[in-house]
């Protein structure tokens, strides 16, 4: 489980293929690795890894044909930025809001408009997504915890803060950039538990 707050600006190093459809990622991350162990999960643009190895402030990651194909993951490339959360511990203050790390689609950078102190994004919503962002509500982009400024049928905008625009990759995602989705899980939960009240699953 994670917050959504970033913690590094990491770097990818390499990607590997390791047979079918899947790759071994390298990712550095120096802050994210000082206390990683095998099987610790670190978020990488909003999507819930695994390390397999940690070697000199890089850790390695395994990622499936899946993940691959539901993420932007498979088109970053060496060199590309990522945002970086270690899991959130019991005992950590919740910054933003309970992310899973499971990315629920892939958006689109549809436009951007600076303002003095801020500037607003607007992002593509994928078919099927819509009826669980709500204007004030949370939402995740690339890992990032933000929140709904707008709502429509395929698209939601934000107001990202110079902090945000610096310390993540959003500052430099131009028009026509994938990212990684992860809606507010308690929507989801709250659908699946009305639906089943309304077949009578539920007493």
């Amino acid at each position: 489980m994670f917050t959504g707050i970033v913690e590094e600006l990491g770097e990818i190093v390499r990607t590997t293929e390791t047979g079918g459809d899947s790759a071994l990622v390298a990712v550095r991350g120096p802050l994210v690795t000082s206390d990683a162990r095998h099987g610790d999960s670190i978020a990488v643009n909003g999507v819930c890894l695994t390390v397999v190895d940690v070697d000199g402030g890089i850790f390695t990651a395994d990622v499936m044909g899946e993940t691959l194909r539901r993420t932007a993951l498979g088109a970053l490339r060496p060199g590309d930025p990522v945002n970086l959360e270690r899991a959130a511990a019991l005992n950590s203050r919740l910054g933003g809001h309970l992310v899973q790390g499971h990315v629920d689609g892939v958006g689109e950078v549809l436009s951007r408009e600076p303002a003095a102190q801020w500037e607003t994004v607007r992002f593509r919503l994928p078919a099927g997504l819509s009826r669980y962002v709500v204007e004030k509500g949370s939402i995740t982009v690339d890992g990032i915890s933000l929140t709904v400024a707008e709502v429509g049928d395929d698209w939601f905008s934000v107001g990202l803060i110079p902090t945000t625009l610096k310390l993540t990759t959003l500052g430099a995602k131009g028009v026509g950039d994938p990212v990684n989705l992860e809606v507010d899980v308690l929507a989801k939960y709250v659908e699946r538990l009305l639906g089943d009240r309304a077949a009578g699953g539920v007493r």
